[in-house]
């Protein structure tokens, strides 16, 4: 089992950024595809971006290319999102996914996919 804490949300202004994290127990960190998904007031929970086991392979919503980034630390169990040029339509609940997964390449991009969800970080775009 993992379990998954975010953290970096917060109340920012239109253009601004922000790095959310996402810390990762256990030490097989490396074994798990990893993804960030959000969920604004009223709307259904959507995909962001995912990252394979191996780090090399991301992808991203269209509406997020460009602006956002996925990334991941082995050695700190940990996988980040770099929010840039953050839009009032970017507020939601952002929320970290894992899946114990064999090929180190994959990207899953559909919430059912995932199994481990940590618990969200608040972000609040002001215009």
């Amino acid at each position: 089992q993992v379990q998954l804490v975010e953290s970096g949300g917060g109340l920012v202004q239109a253009g601004d950024s922000l790095r959310l994290s996402c810390a990762a127990s256990g030490r097989t960190f490396s074994s798990y595809a990893m993804g960030w998904f959000r969920q604004a007031p009223g709307k259904e929970r959507e995909f962001v971006a995912a990252i394979s086991r191996s780090g090399r392979s991301t992808y991203y919503a269209d509406s997020m290319k460009g602006r956002f980034t996925i990334s991941r630390d082995i050695r700190k169990n940990t996988v980040y999102l770099q929010l840039n040029s953050l839009k009032p339509e970017d507020t939601a609940v952002y929320y970290c996914a894992a899946r114990l997964f064999a090929d180190t390449s994959v990207v899953l991009t559909r919430d059912s996919e995932y199994n481990y969800w940590g618990q969200g970080t608040q972000v609040t775009v002001s215009s």
